[in-house]
């Protein structure tokens, strides 16, 4: 009987799904603080929970990366970073060398 209790076990334990951690960079289009969610420019909207650390001046421009993990094809399960990798230049400065 023991045999016939394993062999289920062991058959769900292939075929679960493993997470995998990924990043992706853009740009921020829009930021909504009370919802915590960010559109980049490419029109990609992310849900950041509420235990990952957002720069308080974070706004429409910058350039940021977000580490998340995903389940496959199920999609992204929880973002665990974002970092500011540049910040927008103030309207009508010149950002040329």
């Amino acid at each position: 009987m023991t045999k016939f209790m394993v062999l289920p076990a062991v058959l769900a334990g292939f075929l679960a799904v493993p997470a995998y951690a990924d990043e992706t960079e853009g740009h921020v289009m829009a930021f909504d603080r009370v919802a915590n969610i960010i559109v980049l420019t490419d029109k990609t909207v992310w849900q950041i929970g509420a235990d990952v650390s957002v720069p308080a001046d974070l706004a429409s421009g910058d350039r940021v990366l977000l580490d998340f993990v995903s389940e496959g094809e199920t999609g992204v399960t929880a973002i665990t970073a974002l970092h500011r990798l540049a910040a927008a230049l103030p309207t009508g400065t010149d950002g040329g060398s």
